[in-house]
């Protein structure tokens, strides 16, 4: 389908949005912040339902969207301070939730206009130079992001990305996932899986701390299928700093290879989505910060818990956290990982 319209921002830059299909599967995304505003899969019944969060204009996307869908970054999750050193410089970014750096600052890439490279029925290549000094990161970095309908029933999102300059990055895709249905309420009731073995607790201003410590005996053992609602009201301090889940998991296997990180199961409709990624860690958010202020396309509120996002990514502060893998990139790198989102039956 060829891209049409979906509004100007606020700046007078014209915004298309993209449709993709293949089989059962229409996914549609937009420039603006390299967004993916619906992905259509069908239920155990065969009826075809948007299953992710999302906003109804491009000024909602550009006001008010917790990241909906978007391409995040200079640097996914969480900067202790909003500041870290690099080769023994340090640098200074923005804070937007105090006292932290959240997704790269209030202007990431979710706040920027992606331009298309490529779009046919099956595939959209999106990319975007980040200035040096943009949102205080080091060096002009290219980033490429390929939307891409392989076979029925999988989307897959690439990531590459070059600098000039030594800098950091983490890139991930923040969808709010709700497989019965964008604004038909809770997921609190999905059966989620979660293929590690250890979690990353953080402070109360959800910075890690440091450690890695296994999921046995606590509230985030997701090892074998659970609902989220189990135990999320468990009494348990990190549930009390995230107002729910929203804490990063050590994947199983080797980074850079392509293997299961989580599933999630609708009862009620049959839908099942498979996250599998090339990415170190998953970060499990349970949408805690909805508040019934954003209406979705349905005209429904969104609520707390009303969607569940599965972010394949890198380690939060990991550039102030010497246990963590690196998140640098330097000049001749190249940074590239893929995730896939398997939609089924059950």
């Amino acid at each position: 389908m060829p891209a049409e319209p979906f509004g100007t921002t606020a700046d007078g830059r014209s915004v298309s949005r993209h449709t993709l299909s293949r089989g059962s599967l229409r996914v549609a995304v937009i420039e603006y912040g390299a967004a993916v505003t619906a992905i259509e899969v069908p239920d155990r019944a065969g009826h075809p339902a948007n299953v992710v969060l999302g906003l109804g204009t491009l000024a909602g996307y550009e006001t008010v969207s917790p990241s909906f869908g978007a391409i995040v970054g200079r640097y996914a999750n969480r900067i202790a301070g909003g500041r870290f050193s690099l080769d023994g410089h340090g640098y200074r970014l923005p804070v937007n939730e105090a006292p932290n750096t959240l997704h790269g600052g209030p202007e990431n890439f979710g706040r920027r206009l992606w331009r298309a490279e490529l779009s046919d029925a099956a595939r959209l290549v999106l990319v975007r130079r980040s200035p040096d000094g943009e949102e205080g990161f080091p060096g002009n970095l290219d980033v490429r992001v390929t939307y891409s309908l392989p076979e029925d029933g999988v989307l897959r999102v690439d990531y590459a990305a070059v600098t000039d300059r030594p800098t950091i990055l983490n890139l991930t895709n923040h969808s709010y996932f709700n497989l019965a249905g964008e604004g038909t309420g809770s997921v609190l009731d999905h059966l989620v899986q979660v293929e590690a073995d250890a979690f990353a607790p953080t402070d109360a201003t959800q910075i890690p701390t440091g450690a890695l410590l296994p999921v046995a005996g606590t509230p985030f053992d997701f090892r074998t299928p659970r609902a989220l609602e189990a135990r999320i009201r468990a009494g348990d301090p990190q549930l009390t700093y995230a107002k729910g889940y929203d804490h990063t998991f050590a994947l199983r296997g080797a980074a850079g290879t392509l293997r299961p990180a989580a599933s999630c199961v609708d009862p009620g409709s049959g839908r099942r989505l498979d996250v599998w990624t090339t990415q170190p860690a998953l970060q499990l958010y349970s949408g805690n910060n909805l508040d019934g202020r954003l209406i979705g396309p349905s005209g429904r509120i969104y609520r707390s818990g009303d969607g569940v996002c599965f972010e394949t990514q890198g380690f939060p502060d990991a550039p102030n956290q010497p246990g963590f893998p690196s998140a640098v990139l330097r000049p001749g790198e190249t940074f590239a990982a893929a995730t896939e989102f398997r939609f089924s039956v059950v």
